[in-house]
């Protein structure tokens, strides 16, 4: 029921769902399905929370033996697949728009970034910034992938996948230097 709730979530969000469409999709009465949840809200933040724990399943799964850099490596290259399913971006999407108005939903949301942090943290050890921008490179594909910005074939939409440049600034963000740096450079960027 919830993979049917993800789908109908993804389309039309928290307020324009409608939980007969999830029933139908589902193969169950509303009635059953409100016996199951209580009420819309409940399934949304119970849908939502399936989308983060799948988030969470990744990053445990690519950091079982890796830390530091190498495993926030990992864990960005995870997400970038996981944005692969435009519902479970949608349903992501939906929660932080459903926040803004609704403190339960707001709550699991935080819920979601505390676990994820401390996820991340304790598979790098990084600084608190360098996390913060391992969160901001997330929530910038997120809009990428929403907006479909790769298929934008302008040189403006194009520069954000230039893919070595991302790499050497992912480094840098990261704590790293880049590779092609002079040691005068590395020096300075210390």
């Amino acid at each position: 029921m919830l993979n049917a709730a993800i789908v109908e979530f993804a389309r039309s969000g928290y307020a324009g769902t409608s939980t007969e469409a999830i029933a139908a999709r589902a193969g169950i009465s509303q009635p059953y399905l409100f016996r199951l949840f209580g009420t819309k809200k409940e399934l949304f933040i119970a849908t939502y929370t399936m989308v983060a724990s799948r988030i969470e399943e990744a990053f445990v799964a690519v950091t079982r033996e890796l830390e530091g850099e190498e495993a926030m490596i990992e864990m960005g290259m995870a997400y970038l697949e996981l944005l692969q399913d435009p519902d479970l971006l949608q349903v992501q999407l939906h929660g932080f728009v459903a926040a803004a108005a609704d403190p339960d939903i707001a709550s699991a949301c935080q819920d979601t970034f505390r676990r994820l942090w401390r996820l991340v943290d304790a598979a790098t050890h990084a600084e608190p910034s360098v996390i913060r921008e391992f969160f901001a490179q997330g929530m910038l594909c997120n809009v990428l992938a929403a907006i479909d910005l790769r298929s934008v074939e302008e040189p403006w939409a194009q520069s954000f996948f230039d893919e070595e440049e991302a790499k050497q600034e992912a480094m840098l963000a990261w704590g790293g230097t880049r590779p092609d740096a002079t040691p005068q450079t590395r020096a300075g960027s210390a």
